[in-house]
């Protein structure tokens, strides 16, 4: 068995006159040079989703403001019943 060098597809190729076919069409005009738009317009993604009708998101969003409130009361007697059982003091300074 002979020692056989792998076959080179790119050994006998001229690399001065590779890029002479691309300015060859740049000097004859065949390639046509694409234009760039003005101005991009860019659409949220939320633009094309489905809307809900203004009696339900009316519900929806005070429901979620009932409950912030709701939640707010909460704490705030919470805090008030704390403050109480120990003593109505809420910061001790020693000084």
């Amino acid at each position: 068995m002979g020692t056989e060098e792998p076959k080179d597809p790119f050994k006998g190729m001229e690399w001065k006159n590779f890029g002479s076919s691309v300015e060859d069409e740049l000097i004859t005009g065949t390639v046509t040079k694409k234009r760039l738009p003005k101005q991009i317009r860019q659409i949220p993604e939320y633009y094309f989703l489905p809307r809900k009708s203004m009696p339900s998101a009316i519900a929806f969003y005070g429901a979620w403001i009932a409950a912030g409130v709701g939640a707010g009361m909460l704490l705030e007697s919470w805090i008030e019943k704390k403050v109480k059982e120990d003593g109505g003091v809420i910061w001790e300074f020693d000084k």
